[in-house]
């Protein structure tokens, strides 16, 4: 079992790893629209503002752990409201393309600071990781 941290992601906010890698699968902590630098840049900002800092956290995050976007398994969408579904789900088709994850999305009370959706994934590693 390996821990993964990158600084190309927001560093935990808590007692976790961004990621585990095992078995040849990474498991992805929940990503929030922290930006690595400021972890406030994007509090209180519109979704699709955070939906796409979301989605650039876990590209940094699945490339860290030797995997990619098109090696995503599964994902569970967390968002506060769902009537941000629309947005969000055309933002999640635009960075996944043709390749579709099973997923989950479940409306939630109030996130983090603000923020109005966290993902996080399971994905396998990519076959020139091992």
């Amino acid at each position: 079992m390996k821990a993964i941290s990158t600084t190309a992601a927001p560093a935990p906010a808590g007692h976790y790893s961004q990621a585990i890698v095992h078995g040849g699968i990474a498991y992805v902590s929940g990503q929030v629209p922290a930006h690595p630098d400021d972890r406030t840049r994007f509090k209180n900002a519109p979704i699709d503002a955070q939906a796409r800092q979301v989605f650039a956290n876990l590209d940094a995050v699945l490339a860290a752990c030797g995997s990619s976007r098109a090696d995503v398994l599964r994902t569970t969408i967390y968002i506060t409201d769902i009537a941000l579904w629309g947005t969000v789900n055309e933002i999640y088709a635009g960075f996944f393309g043709e390749h579709r994850p099973a997923r989950t999305v479940v409306p939630s009370n109030p996130l983090r600071d603000g923020f109005l959706i966290e993902i996080d994934a399971i994905a396998k590693l990519s076959e020139s990781a091992g």
